[in-house]
């Protein structure tokens, strides 16, 4: 089953192969990777693991990080969507959580809350998830902006790969 979904100026679809290139030029960015540990990826043959593995979690759990799309240009400008985490986080396990990432051009320009906003209306209303938990470093105040805009509550900090986390949660209204 393949999902795609439209919002006013994105596309949001599975990541190809094709993606290749965007994917690399997002990741090899040290700036993209300020706040996730300062280790960008060098290898373009890394950008095809990652690729490699969101498929598989398409198969394996039926939902993964999706590409994001502008309309307009048909450009790969990031990724969002909603994963499903099976490792222990903040002493959760089997959860789903929403998350994104963008060429750092397409910073500040909405696509981050246009695209989070898409996918957890989708968790809710087509999944029929009861919870959408995020987290994202303390110190990353657009991340955190996105995710407080969106109405998902601030429950903890915590520490995620050494780095200094808060976790957020939004349960379904819908519920």
């Amino acid at each position: 089953m393949s999902i795609t979904i439209q919002t006013e100026r994105l596309l949001l679809r599975e990541i190809l192969n094709s993606d290749l290139e965007g994917m690399f030029a997002l990741d090899n960015n040290p700036k993209v990777h300020t706040y996730l540990g300062k280790n960008p990826i060098l290898t373009i043959d890394k950008s095809q693991e990652y690729i490699n593995n969101i498929q598989k979690q398409y198969v394996e759990n039926g939902i993964g990080r999706y590409a994001v799309i502008l309309k307009e240009t048909g450009q790969f400008i990031g990724w969002c969507g909603i994963k499903y985490i099976t490792e222990s986080e903040n002493g959760h396990v089997n959860f789903y959580e929403i998350g994104y990432r963008f060429i750092e051009a397409f910073w500040g320009k909405g696509y981050g809350y246009e695209s989070a906003k898409a996918w957890l209306d989708y968790g809710f209303n087509s999944m029929k998830i009861k919870t959408i938990y995020a987290s994202a470093h303390v110190d990353n105040k657009g991340s955190r902006h996105i995710l407080e805009k969106l109405g998902m509550q601030t429950k903890n900090e915590f520490e995620w790969n050494k780095l200094p986390c808060i976790w957020y949660e939004l349960n379904n209204s819908n519920k």
